[in-house]
């Protein structure tokens, strides 16, 4: 018998580009801030190009460009090119301050970059160039910070789920986005998920569709695509039937704002997961940067709570599937209470059980790593 030749080793799957979500550009008609348009995803990859605050808002406004983390990066470079453009830099950072109110880090974007432009003019008065150079240095250096903030955070929280679930291979389930899209990094939790598949570490991705906007179904499977994630695509009113029959290890969500205590404001269909995940007996952890936290807000009931337009109910993908004028309640976020919430995974470290006293010594160590920079 004669044998036959060794089959060739197949040849590893192309990696794809890193997805870039937001980025700087210096055109020659004057610098822009050019966002990936999300709400084309996944059928098409276009960029706008903003060339003003009010463009950015527009954006921001109609989630082509969203997510907590990637909020605070557009508010911060936002303010920059309202600099660098020779325009007023309080009413523009007034303006994108106040452009979604529930998220924080879009406010602490702004704020940051806000004060290096002020702080340079009180330091050199009348040097303009210098200060929107300084207010750009900020955002890069946010921008920086967390990228780095997104790869502590897979680490962290990849340690939390082998610690949680050892010996064995994880079986995650998700709700809205939170990788690359939403991140100057690979994201929140999804970056998670993500280092749990590249430590051959993760036995299902279990995606929420993401009512009423279909964040899950439009962009994390495209994100879990992109990266080979085993993935699995499930309408949010299916995650009880999945839990119950023992088919989830772990529910990882992101936060847009942590309160004092521990509550936390995410997309509208995270609380119901939670009381599952606890009804279940399964994990529900949180994974936000500390940026997200806000010290002063001090509970969930003192979180201000987007109220978004009947028609992102009353239609689907353009076409009306309610009565004509239908009303609709729609807010964008709903609170889990700390009770309900495993731990907290942030680039500091894992925040567990949650509680006042575990925020409090998150915010101090946060300070503190702030004053040594």
């Amino acid at each position: 018998m004669t044998d036959l030749p060794a089959a060739c080793p197949a040849a590893p799957a192309p990696v794809p580009p890193p997805l870039r979500a937001l980025r700087w550009d210096d055109s020659p008609d004057g610098p822009v801030l050019v966002l990936l348009d999300q709400t084309l995803l996944p059928g098409e990859e276009r960029e706008i190009a903003c060339t003003s605050t009010r463009t950015l808002v527009e954006a921001i406004q109609r989630l082509a460009v969203r997510g907590a983390p990637l909020l605070g990066l557009a508010g911060a470079y936002g303010v920059a090119l309202a600099a660098a453009r020779g325009c007023s830099v309080g009413d523009a950072a007034e303006e994108l301050a106040r452009a979604r109110p529930t998220a924080v880090n879009l406010a602490v974007g702004v704020r940051r970059a806000a004060d290096a432009h002020r702080h340079h003019l009180a330091e050199k008065p009348g040097d303009l160039d210098g200060a929107a150079a300084a207010a750009l240095e900020a955002a890069r250096a946010l921008h920086r910070e967390d990228a780095a903030a997104s790869a502590a955070m897979a680490s962290h929280g990849l340690d939390l789920l082998d610690r949680l679930l050892p010996g064995g291979t994880h079986r995650l389930l998700t709700h809205c986005n939170t990788g690359a899209l939403v991140s100057g990094g690979e994201g929140t939790a999804l970056a998670v998920a993500l280092a749990a598949h590249r430590a051959g570490r993760l036995r299902r991705l279990w995606v929420d569709e993401t009512r009423p906007l279909l964040q899950g179904a439009r962009l994390t499977a495209y994100e879990a695509a992109r990266a080979g994630m085993p993935y699995t695509l499930l309408a949010d009113n299916a995650a009880g039937s999945l839990l119950a029959a023992g088919q989830v290890d772990a529910v990882l969500v992101g936060a847009d704002r942590i309160a004092a205590d521990g509550s936390t404001a995410n997309k509208v269909g995270t609380y119901p997961l939670a009381v599952l995940a606890r009804h279940h007996g399964v994990p529900f952890v949180v994974v936000a940067p500390t940026t997200t936290v806000d010290p002063d807000t001090p509970g969930g009931a003192d979180v201000e709570v987007e109220q978004r337009a009947a028609h992102e109910v009353a239609e689907y993908a353009g076409v009306a599937v309610a009565p004509p004028g239908a009303p609709a309640y729609n807010p964008a976020f709903d609170i889990t209470p700390p009770g309900l919430i495993s731990a907290i995974v942030t680039e500091k470290g894992v925040v567990s059980p949650v509680d006042v006293s575990g925020m409090a010594r998150l915010c101090a160590m946060s300070r503190s790593s702030d004053e040594t920079m």
